[in-house]
Formats: structure tokens, sequence, C-alpha cells
């Protein structure tokens, strides 16, 4: 099995505090960011309008990564309301960033009334830049060990051991021993499922087929389309085994954002994506 021992915080000094996911997840957008810029300056698109959609789309990000977090953790937050405002400490999701960025930065655009191909176009230059930051911030999960998940026997299972660690925490968390997703005799050192490995390698294998696919689908727009897709497939698997607070049947709240914008995603594929026979 594998141990991860590190300190999830680069710094604490006092109330000001850099967490290796923090750091991380802020490389992965200046890398989003320069992935969209290097592929616009290749039709002369003006740098500015980029940073400026980026801008929106980073703040629009911010607020609904924290508004589906506080969704799904309601009852800490109306015992305690005054974390809500505590965003420093940590308590975002994925989801809520990717959806709030995207409407975030295409209301922008609107508002800046480009057209809609203008506005496909930019979104096709984000897909692959997206999986890059999902990625890259990934790996501050794994060094951070974010994410509860389930115990596992498999050789490749995990342990951490810093006693800072979430992953340390999670283990010990009186609601997931009482929900049975640990076997009897289990310690505070008991292997489980890397999640957040996985996730990362779904987003390298989705990076590739974005590449891959570049160019070759029509209308613009398709290639975002076909990543919200990809994405939400293997979020929903992949869900199945962190320890998310449950709602009903097993479903957590990554389940149903996944399952519709999957359902979504595949309706729009279906109907409007065709291959570009200009390239």
């Amino acid at each position: 099995m594998i141990n991860i021992p590190f300190d999830p915080m680069i710094f604490s000094i006092g109330p000001f505090m850099m967490s290796w996911h923090g750091f991380l997840s802020f490389i992965g957008v200046v890398v989003a960011i320069y992935i969209v810029v290097k592929q616009a300056k290749k039709l002369n698109i003006d740098e500015d309008i980029i940073y400026n959609t980026a801008s929106w789309g980073i703040i629009a990000g911010i607020i609904g990564a924290r508004f589906v977090h506080i969704a799904d953790n309601l009852d800490y937050y109306s015992s305690n309301p005054i974390y809500l405002l505590y965003i420093w400490k940590g308590g975002i999701a994925l989801w809520g960033g990717i959806l709030g960025g995207w409407i975030g930065g295409a209301s922008y655009l609107l508002y800046r009334k480009f057209s809609y191909d203008f506005i496909g176009q930019l979104m096709d230059f984000a897909a692959p830049a997206m999986l890059s930051a999902q990625a890259i911030g990934r790996i501050g999960d794994i060094i951070n060990g974010e994410h509860c998940s389930r115990a596992t026997d498999l050789f490749f299972g995990w342990y951490f051991t810093h006693p800072d660690s979430p992953g340390l925490q999670c283990i010990s968390n009186s609601e997931v021993w009482s929900n049975g997703h640990f076997p009897g005799g289990t310690i505070l050192h008991t292997p489980v499922h890397p999640a957040a490995l996985y996730e990362f390698i779904w987003d390298i294998l989705g990076l590739v087929l974005l590449v891959v696919l570049r160019g070759k689908l029509k209308p613009l727009g398709s290639l975002w389309f076909v990543y919200l897709a990809w994405y939400s497939f293997g979020r929903f698997m992949i869900q199945w085994i962190r320890l998310d607070h449950v709602y009903f049947l097993g479903f957590q709240e990554a389940h149903f954002i996944s399952l519709v914008c999957f359902v979504l995603s595949a309706i729009i594929i279906g109907l409007k994506t065709r291959r570009n026979t200009n390239n």
C-alpha cells in the first residue's frame, strides 16, 4: 500500500495559509488561461478579450464552487453561519467551479454582443484547458489527502499519516464509520481508494481525446460538450467510491449534477454535433 505523508499546508502564518490544493489549483487556472490565449493568438483574437472573459469566469467559478459546497454541507453551515465567509479555509466544489465559470464567461461574452460562433470557438479552446487545470488541481488533492473514499485491499490503495491530513481525518469520522464504509478492525492507516488519482487519470485521458478531436467537430462549441460529457461520465462513476453526503439510493450531490450534465451534453452532441469535413 502507498503511504502519503505530506503536510497539506505549504505554510501557515496566523490567519494566512496556503494549501497544496489551493496553490496547484491556482497554477491550473494560470495554465488554462495560457492554453486559451495561445490558441486564440493563432486566430488573431485580442488577448484582452480572453483575459476579461477569464476574469468573469474565475469570479463566477469561485462563487459557484462555494455555493455548491455549501449546498452539500448545509447542516454544518446553518449551525456555523460565520464559516460561510471562510473560503480561505477550504470548501469548494469542482462542479460549481466548472458550471459557474462557464456561465460567468459566456454571460460576459453575450453582454459584449459577441456572436454565438465566437462564443463557441472560445468554449472549444477552453475544453482542453479545463481538463489540464483539473488534472493539476487533482495533484494538490493527492498531496493533501482530499476527498474521503472507501477502504480497499487493492495494492494501489493509499493511506495518510500526517496528523493534519484530511485523509487521516476521514477515516476517523464517526459518520463514515456508522454508514459501514469501513470493515471491522479498521485502523487509522487502513488503505482507501485513491479517488483523486482516478480522476487525475480520467482527466488526462480526456485531454488526449480532446486534442485528437480538436478542429474535427462542428458546430463550434461541440468540443466543450464532449468535454462536459466525458467528465460527467467519469465523475459519476468515481463518485461511487467517494464518501460525500448521501441523499438517497446512494446518490450524492455530484451524482445528480454529473447525470444532468451528461444527459444534456449527450443530447446536444447527438442532435447538433457532426464531423467537420473541411479538415
